[in-house]
């Protein structure tokens, strides 16, 4: 594989009603220069357990798609659309499925199994799958480019934090634990997502009334920061109102920043110990007054930040002396999607 794949990124604006097909055929004709197609790559959120890596995607590969649709309902129907219509512009050309749970395919059965009745794994493979595996693994990656050394020695955790949000505890190169579960609902609290409660709550609500519908679209799109500040999801937005002194927004950043603590502090257990610390997505990448507070905790594990890399956002912000590397690395998941399609290409002979 060359050291390096380019990509040409970009922001063209659409319509909002435009149809996959449709946005697909404005975006290929607003492209400039002669651009050469080889492989198409998709990122598709659910591949279930069947999926431990990428795949050229056949009729077979479309249907499981739509069959794990129940369990990422907000995400395998538009890949799935984004697949129909790359293959109807393109017929002559190969698509290849890049699943976001196939980093994750590493867990132990220890990690991914619930306290339920094993027969309800058995039946509907009802069971922990990770989410944000693309980001994780390339970010994972990009950090021991720069630190210069091999992946299989350190006990890295990732924190991918954005409008959706988990973390992801890797030990020699492998994914062993991640915050997100069955579906992405699950783990750390999100922009609009509840992140982990207790599940009678759910029942309680549906007992005092409310439909399956409301408790979905409650948990889905009016909790998390959103849900607790009673304002927004954006987080630049909560930190000016923070500054002001809404009582709300400081909860909601409280809150967002313990249970990413807890989490940390868990994960390290679970690794045996902590060596590189990374940060990405959009809040991770960006909100450096998060990442200090978020970091102020784990002194005693010997994690000092350098305060002026870190509010510089640069690549490496723990101080010298610090016994954990804690770092910013911009996530690139169209970058390891074109990655694992070259990959592929070589394994298939496609090239």
């Amino acid at each position: 594989m060359p050291e390096e794949i380019s990509l040409v990124k970009g922001t063209i604006e659409l319509a909002n009603n435009k149809t996959h097909e449709e946005a697909l055929k404005e975006i290929f004709s607003k492209l400039v220069g002669d651009l050469t197609i080889d492989l198409i790559g998709h990122r598709v959120v659910h591949g279930g357990e069947k999926y431990k890596s990428s795949i050229l995607i056949q009729d077979s590969v479309i249907q499981d798609i739509r069959s794990l649709s129940d369990l990422a309902p907000l995400h395998n129907p538009a890949n799935l659309n984004g697949i129909l219509a790359s293959q109807k512009m393109f017929p002559l050309l190969q698509s290849v499925a890049v699943f976001d749970t196939a980093f994750h395919q590493t867990l132990p059965p220890k990690a991914y199994l619930y306290g339920l009745p094993y027969e309800l794994y058995e039946k509907f493979g009802i069971r922990k799958y990770g989410f944000h595996g693309i980001s994780h693994q390339y970010v994972s990656k990009e950090a021991m480019k720069i630190l210069k050394e091999n992946i299989k020695d350190f006990k890295i955790l990732s924190c991918h934090l954005g409008s959706g949000a988990s973390i992801c505890a890797i030990s020699k190169g492998q994914s062993i634990e991640n915050s997100m579960g069955f579906t992405p609902l699950e783990g750390l609290m999100m922009g609009t997502r509840a992140g982990s409660f207790d599940p009678e709550i759910i029942l309680y609500l549906l007992k005092k009334g409310y439909t399956v519908e409301e408790v979905e679209e409650m948990i889905h799109k009016k909790a998390g920061l959103k849900g607790i500040s009673r304002s927004s999801a954006n987080v630049q937005e909560l930190r000016e109102e923070e500054l002001e002194g809404d009582k709300k927004s400081e909860l909601a950043f409280e809150m967002f920043v313990y249970r990413i603590q807890r989490f940390i502090g868990s994960y390290t257990a679970a690794l045996g110990g902590l060596e590189v610390l990374i940060f990405t997505g959009g809040i991770g990448e960006k909100a450096y007054y998060l990442r200090r507070r978020i970091c102020e905790p784990f002194a005693y594990l010997g994690l000092k930040l350098n305060q002026m890399a870190n509010r510089s956002n640069d690549s490496v912000i723990s101080a010298g002396n610090s016994q954990v590397t804690v770092m910013v690395i911009p996530t690139n998941e169209e970058l390891e999607i074109a990655r694992e399609c070259y990959a592929l290409s070589l394994t298939q002979n496609l090239h």
